[in-house]
């Protein structure tokens, strides 16, 4: 493992991202985004592909989609730049990389999980002409969740609590988590038209991927699940010849299971608006396979806690400077376990499914 892969801030993980893209031979298209970071440095999507142009497999690694997740996906992208037998066997396999670093650089660089639109970026794709989904659930607990004052008075926590035992934690989960397209200063709150980050990654695939017969996708996340362990969330629509031929891939013959929303498998809830689903929009003659690759921090309960706290501090900007600090360092420890042994976990498990990958496409 190389300790230096990993970094400290947005500015120096999209630094040691461009270093190694560059040290690897390759150009690195910076999509500039409109705001600025947290002490004033560019942000960008960095997009960098390895292989050739005309590739007809294609393998999508991304990080930063749920911003403050960025610092676990980035250290991946620039261990993987700088493995030269990783990028020797694409190559060999017929299969080009895409690299897209940041996908959401605001919410990186301002350790939030929102971009600057306050919008859950993995809630984001849909079709806004249409009627958007409704979470009543999340209506009736939205006041709990983002109460004037931090900390909660109790008696706002006991009410929580009781929803909690009545409806049970996964329902607690989805009500808040699944997305909610009615509070635009609220929690997962999937926006009501595409985000720039939206509009940009689907600028990069329609770029990288329309000349592709076949597209794999892992996105890098991190919040869920038992700390170190990278579980394999199938990314993609509830088809089962799709769901089979995903784990098939990936599955490790039993060894690394493909877990899903759909079956109730996965740590994470059903949700709407997920990032996947722009690939048929965008590059539509591919036959698309893909996996959330989500790595676990904290428990459920502790990472929501972090979550709640983050997003009252976004509706408070006049909170002393000490608090905020402290929420902000809770936030990142909810999405980011700094310990050597965590990151090393992080690296094996992403070079595996990377190699389960290309193998897949190249199959």
């Amino acid at each position: 493992m190389d300790p230096a892969a990993f970094s400290t801030s947005y500015a120096q993980a999209r630094q040691r991202f461009l270093e190694a893209a560059q040290q690897a031979g390759l150009p690195v298209e910076g999509k500039r985004h409109p705001e600025r970071g947290r002490d004033g440095e560019e942000l960008a999507m960095d997009v960098a592909r390895d292989g050739e142009p005309g590739a007809e497999r294609v393998l999508v690694l991304s990080s930063g989609c749920h911003g403050v997740e960025g610092y676990c996906g980035s250290g991946v992208q620039v261990t993987a730049l700088r493995d030269a037998a990783w990028r020797e066997y694409a190559r060999s396999r017929g299969v080009a990389v895409l690299y897209v670093h940041a996908l959401n650089p605001y919410g990186f660089s301002h350790t939030r999980r929102t971009t600057h639109e306050n919008v859950d970026l993995n809630r984001n794709f849909h079709d806004f002409s249409r009627p958007l989904p409704a979470n009543p659930a999340y209506r009736e607990l939205h006041p709990l969740l983002l109460p004037d004052q931090w900390p909660p008075a109790p008696a706002t926590e006991q009410r929580l609590m009781a929803w909690m035992q009545q409806h049970g934690q996964a329902a607690f989960q989805a009500a808040i988590s699944s997305g909610q397209y009615e509070f635009p200063q609220g929690m997962y709150f999937g926006g009501t038209a595409p985000t720039w980050s939206n509009l940009t990654l689907r600028e990069a695939l329609r770029a990288h991927g329309r000349r592709a017969a076949r597209i794999a996708w892992i996105d890098f996340h991190t919040g869920l699940g038992p700390s170190g362990l990278g579980e394999r969330i199938y990314a993609g629509p509830d088809d089962a010849a799709q769901v089979a031929r995903v784990r098939s891939w990936w599955d490790g013959g039993g060894k690394t299971p493909v877990t899903s929303i759909y079956d109730g498998s996965s740590t994470s809830a059903k949700l709407t608006g997920m990032m996947w689903s722009c690939v048929a929009d965008e590059c539509p003659q591919a036959e698309y396979s893909g996996i959330a690759l989500e790595y676990g921090t904290q428990p459920l309960l502790q990472v929501l806690q972090a979550l709640r706290a983050e997003h009252w501090l976004h509706l408070h900007p006049e909170a002393p400077p000490a608090q905020a600090a402290a929420i902000r360092q809770q936030l990142l420890e909810a999405f980011y376990t700094d310990t050597p042994e965590w990151r090393q976990r992080i690296l094996e498990q992403a070079r595996e499914a990377m190699v389960q990958a290309v193998d897949g496409l190249a199959g």
